[in-house]
């Protein structure tokens, strides 16, 4: 009987405690409203201002933040565990201690949004669109996108809509940040870092910079030109267009940083109002393409690179290092097609010139390099009058031929038709410089006498085939001389600044000179130009042809010259022209022609065999053929992940593939 009563009691007990615990609401079960069970919810707890309590936060201008922040993190360790939070924690490391704190607090701002009253608050566009504006290229210099979760249009609002300044108190107000292009640095760029600064140049000067692509390297990096034009992008009638090409040779580096350091000279000189670069800039189409050759630039720099490295043992001279050839081994110098051993086996024929020598088909069948493919159809695309590239391993400037004009003769003097104008190209640069045309001037020795005043014929100081400078004279209505810099092909980070002092007012007076000579137009009879109408010049057997509307250059020195002008379909036109000494800009004889009743007959030389017409470029398609074959060979390599990614392949979640620029 005792046993039962127990059992009666316990069952109470448990009676009892079930009542209690139905009472208390219990969390509601799926199966609860089919048993026709009452429960309820607990209400969830409301968000609060709460203190920040993340270490790399916790100098923000506020004090308060709340979760979930603007990206719905719903904690603060679930933020921690981010890749967005990682980022802003190594982002010093990163960008090399620039653009910090700007960036680091940036983020901070969308991770812990500021909190006032129990109520989150959004950052300021303008403050978001200020620092990207002025870090952007120090993301492109690492090859790394933009980061997401600073969209200055997804997680930033409008003065309008209340939003705070996340940088206030570190700068006074974000309009007064400096735009780090104002200054030149005197340091070396990678590929990514020299076009984030070209183009950033380019934004910070629109009205007379734009920046365009010729196409790509081997290994699929641009080939980026800048231009500086008082209308960019547009050939106008009359103005002349230049070019400056450097880093031909990738291990041949200072004539790129001079570029470089010339396009954000000229924009910010234009920007200060200096007359003499608004004048230049106003008058003349200028393109700069700094990198030729940036596969073989990568080469040579991360020699330099490891060699400089405290923990290498071996020695480096700033001298011969790798990457003088592209990623396939071609030396681009030796790449252009031979046409000026076309021209010396012409050169006793009556009727020959030595102008716009089509490039022979059997140039297809062998191997074109991508940048010299690149840079020719980039030369037979725009009228350019003048040019230099720039090399490195000497101090002097070369001119055409670069071939010697005997075959058994790899030092003998072989001059152009127009010598005495290659002269006075030559020494313009020469004599402007600092030091190269001195008699004190440093002289390396590498190829033996390399010209007493600073300048040398091509072939006379060393004979090659295939050269850029020939094929710009030979080809084309361009005039090509090859500067040579310096004794060290990539010299220390430290000697930029004074290269840059020495080279300066060479690189700007070479540019002016383009306005030498005579300039004009040729016309029909009803006022329209004539495109390809060809300008001679009597004694120089080397004629230059009129660009798209009817409007020449043609460089010239001092002194009585008679002019022809003539056209296809047309009778000539004649004139004689005295130019004086030290003229300050080229000279205006303009043609007008009439149309031949009868279609002249043309002189033939029938002992000169055909080799085909002027526009057969690439006839046969080999060269697409081909490169796209070996581009896809290398796709993979450039699908490689940057260097930096290796701070996030470990993270917490997945891999912030959004770093990864799609270009």
């Amino acid at each position: 009987m005792e046993c039962i009563r127990r059992k009666m009691k316990t069952a109470v007990v448990l009676n009892t405690l079930a009542t209690v615990v139905w009472c208390a609401f219990p969390r509601c079960d799926p199966k609860d409203e089919f048993l026709g069970r009452f429960c309820k919810e607990p209400e969830p707890e409301k968000p609060k201002c709460t203190d920040i309590m993340m270490s790399y936060c916790d100098d923000m201008s506020y004090t308060h933040t709340m979760f979930p922040n603007i990206l719905g993190h719903r904690s603060r360790e679930e933020a921690e565990l981010g890749p967005e939070y990682l980022l802003i924690s190594v982002v010093h490391n990163l960008l090399k201690g620039k653009c910090t704190p700007d960036i680091r607090l940036l983020g901070c701002s969308v991770l812990v949004p500021r909190c006032e009253k129990d109520k989150t608050l959004k950052p300021c566009r303008s403050t978001c669109e200020a620092v990207r504006r002025s870090c952007l290229h120090l993301f492109e210099g690492i090859e790394m996108a933009w980061p997401y979760f600073m969209d200055c249009d997804r997680f930033f609002v409008s003065d309008q809509e209340g939003c705070y300044d996340p940088l206030e108190g570190l700068r006074g107000n974000s309009e007064g940040m400096t735009d780090p292009h104002t200054v030149i640095q005197f340091g070396y760029h990678s590929n990514a870092q020299m076009n984030g600064v070209l183009k950033k140049t380019a934004e910070r000067c629109p009205n007379i910079a734009t920046t365009y692509s010729i196409g790509r390297s081997v290994e699929g990096r641009d080939l980026l030109v800048i231009e500086f034009s008082n209308n960019p992008g547009v050939h106008e009638l009359l103005e002349p267009e230049m070019k400056y090409i450097g880093n031909m040779h990738g291990n041949e580096v200072l004539g790129r940083q001079l570029l470089i350091y010339l396009a954000q000279y000229l924009c910010s000189e234009y920007l200060l109002g200096n007359p003499r670069i608004q004048t230049l800039i106003n008058t003349t189409r200028i393109h700069i393409l700094p990198s030729m050759n940036p596969d073989g630039y990568e080469l040579a720099a991360a020699e330099v690179q490891g060699a400089n490295d405290p923990e290498n043992d071996e020695t480096y001279s700033h001298g011969w290092t790798l990457g003088r050839e592209n990623a396939q081994n071609i030396d681009l110098n030796r790449n252009f097609p031979d046409l000026t051993n076309i021209a010396y086996s012409r050169r006793r024929h009556r009727r020959f010139r030595s102008d716009h020598i089509p490039i022979p088909d059997s140039y297809w069948f062998g191997k074109v390099a991508p940048e010299t493919y690149a840079v020719m159809k980039w030369i037979r695309s725009l009228p350019f009058v003048l040019s230099a590239n720039f090399h490195g391993g000497e101090l002097v400037v070369s001119y055409p031929f670069d071939l010697s004009r005997h075959p058994l003769e790899q030092k003998m003097f072989s001059p152009t038709p127009d010598e005495l104008v290659f002269k006075q190209i030559a020494r313009t640069y020469a004599d402007a410089h600092a030091t190269m045309s001195g008699s004190a001037a440093e002289r390396c020795g590498s190829f033996g006498s390399a010209g007493q005043d600073g300048i040398i014929n091509g072939a006379q100081w060393y004979s090659f085939a295939g050269g850029m400078q020939d094929f710009n004279y030979l080809h084309t209505n361009c005039f090509e001389v090859t500067v040579e810099l310096g004794c060290d092909k990539f010299p220390a980070e430290e000697e930029l600044y004074t290269g840059w002092q020495d080279n300066k007012e060479a690189l700007l007076t070479f540019m002016e000179s383009v306005h030498r000579g005579i300039k004009g137009i040729v016309k029909d009879a009803d006022g329209n130009g004539i495109k390809g109408a060809r300008i001679s010049v009597k004694g120089i057997r080397h004629d230059i042809t009129t660009a798209e509307n009817g409007d020449y250059w043609r460089l010239l020195t001092s002194g009585i010259h008679i002019l022809t002008a003539s056209a296809p379909g047309y009778t000539k036109a004649m004139k004689k022209v005295r130019l004086p000494a030290h003229m300050q800009k080229a000279g205006r004889v303009d043609f007008v022609l009439e149309k031949a009743t009868v279609e002249p007959e043309v002189e033939e030389d029938h002992d000169i065999p055909s080799m085909g017409t002027y526009e057969r470029f690439d006839p046969y398609n080999h060269f697409e053929r081909y490169s796209a074959s070996e581009q896809n060979q290398n796709r993979g390599e450039r699908l490689e992940k940057p260097w930096w990614w290796s701070y996030f392949s470990h993270a917490h979640g997945s891999a912030p593939t959004w770093l990864l620029r799609n270009d």
